[in-house]
């Protein structure tokens, strides 16, 4: 469930609480109603004010849920050995873009078919001396795509007749079309996600505070 989710039910529950609160007690009016309804749309505005965001995800990597380039790794790793099968996604057989795509779905991130579209996603790692562990590098003018493992060595599904490998990178800035990250390493998703749950708790307890004063709940 997204912010946004969460703050439209818990709208929905408060205005649904005032409702039922009013029906039981006789005292429902089209003017309370009104009132309610607004109340609990202001609840919702604050809310998501105060949460710094409207909980909106735009790409793979901000949708990546936790997920760590050093997950990316782990999970390619279980496809090594697999063949090289032109078009394959799957662990009987994969192609270099079909083993990209494979180890994201695993992950539960959806990530294009092709290397065209894969070369689009996430956010861009300027050089490969930057490149971190599940990294994607785009080579070979467009037509292949490897894994960055870390420790200078890549995992791919190489060619016909070959199986995936993890090998020691070979690769060049001069030979990259491009390199994307499409997930945060660990401990950049560690420290966001420590304060960003600091600043949510500290602004929902400053709403919650002020709207009870208010008399708004």
């Amino acid at each position: 469930m997204t912010v946004t989710d969460a703050i439209g039910r818990i709208a929905q529950i408060q205005a649904t609480l005032v409702q039922l609160d009013s029906v039981t007690t006789g005292t429902a009016t089209p003017a309370a109603s009104t009132r309610s309804s607004s109340g609990a749309t202001d609840f919702a505005s604050a809310l998501t004010q105060a949460l710094g965001g409207t909980g909106a995800t735009t790409d793979a990597t901000t949708s990546s849920g936790g997920v760590t380039g050093a997950d990316v790794v782990a999970d390619a790793k279980k496809y090594l050995g697999v063949p090289y099968v032109f078009g394959g996604t799957s662990a009987s057989g994969l192609d270099c873009s079909g083993l990209v795509q494979r180890v994201f779905k695993d992950l539960g991130i959806d990530v294009p078919r092709l290397v065209s579209g894969q070369s689009t996603v996430g956010t861009e790692v300027p050089s490969l001396a930057q490149a971190q562990p599940g990294d994607i590098i785009v080579c070979n003018g467009g037509e292949h795509i490897v894994i960055y493992a870390g420790d200078g060595k890549v995992i791919h599904a190489p060619s016909e007749g070959r199986n995936v490998s993890l090998v020691d990178n070979w690769l060049s800035d001069s030979d990259i079309v491009t390199i994307r990250r499409v997930v945060p390493q660990a401990s950049t998703a560690a420290s966001s996600a420590s304060s960003l749950s600091t600043a949510q708790t500290d602004a929902l307890r400053s709403l919650f505070t002020s709207m009870l004063q208010g008399g708004s709940l």
